[in-house]
């Protein structure tokens, strides 16, 4: 075998066309392709999805199957269609709810960058982290930087700690046992008891802190954003240097950032708890 042929075999397909070549991701391919017409359409018949996908009847109702055991179409025995499943609706919901809320809060988080002339960020828990989806930066040179899509862990984070305040202890500790409560400063609570009083101080005043705990020299205030049934969603929080947000700052920005999350939850149809 040549070089060439080598470099053939191994690495990234040099086209889509290729990479759909193999069966479990041309399988995947199919299935989307269905669920994009299901998604199009009032109910189908076997016959007309096949029509409709250029697939064949067989491949159709194999991929139909799959997706169906795991909840993604659904069958009207009845009139013989197949419909879009809950889990798809489930699916596509979670992704306009955090849009949704990146989309419509951004015009608060300039407001709230200007305010304190701090970098805002807005972060969701996702398998128990937390995940930046927004921001804006701050004018300063020296600011905080969250790159969309970063992901961190809850308890040395603002957004992270904002969220797990709001969240039930059973929760809290779940998420806690699964993870690790790593040590990245001398400041990280890795101490559960500890980290859970803090929550509880946190929840009383409505922001949590993260007093350079992921990293030393950056200090963070963070408050939730809560969803039309009153559960936490998301977190907006400013973060910057130490030497700015210095602990009387900490104090004085905490209502601000409060305000502004509630201003979210607000804007989104979001219900706070126990505050009305």
């Amino acid at each position: 075998m040549t070089l060439t042929d080598q470099r053939k075999t191994r690495g990234r397909p040099r086209s889509l066309k290729a990479a759909l070549a193999g069966g479990s991701v041309q399988a995947l391919d199919r299935g989307l392709a269905l669920l994009t017409i299901l998604a199009e359409e009032d109910g189908l018949t076997l016959t007309d999805l096949a029509r409709k996908s250029g697939f064949s009847p067989s491949t159709v109702h194999r991929i139909l199957l799959t997706l169906e055991s795991r909840g993604f179409v659904q069958n009207d025995t009845e009139r013989g269609y197949w419909l879009i499943g809950i889990k798809a609706f489930k699916i596509g919901s979670a992704f306009l709810r955090n849009r949704r809320v990146a989309s419509m809060g951004r015009l608060t988080m300039r407001e709230l960058m200007q305010a304190t002339g701090e970098t805002v960020n807005l972060g969701i828990e996702d398998n128990g982290e937390v995940v930046f989806i927004s921001q804006v930066e701050s004018h300063d040179t020296l600011r905080a930087f969250f790159r969309a899509g970063s992901r961190g862990a809850m308890h040395s984070s603002g957004v992270g700690k904002a969220l797990l305040a709001e969240f039930p202890e059973h929760h809290v500790r779940q998420i806690c046992g699964a993870r690790r409560l790593e040590r990245f400063t001398e400041k990280t609570r890795t101490d559960l008891a500890e980290l859970l009083r803090e929550l509880d101080e946190s929840r009383r005043r409505g922001w949590a802190i993260d007093d350079e705990e992921r990293t030393l020299g950056m200090r963070c205030v963070a408050a939730p954003i809560f969803n039309e049934h009153g559960e936490p969603i998301a977190g907006v929080s400013i973060s910057g240097p130490s030497v700015r947000i210095t602990l009387r700052k900490l104090d004085e920005f905490g209502p601000i950032v409060r305000r502004a999350a509630d201003e979210i939850t607000t804007s989104i149809g979001g219900h706070l708890p126990g505050r009305e």
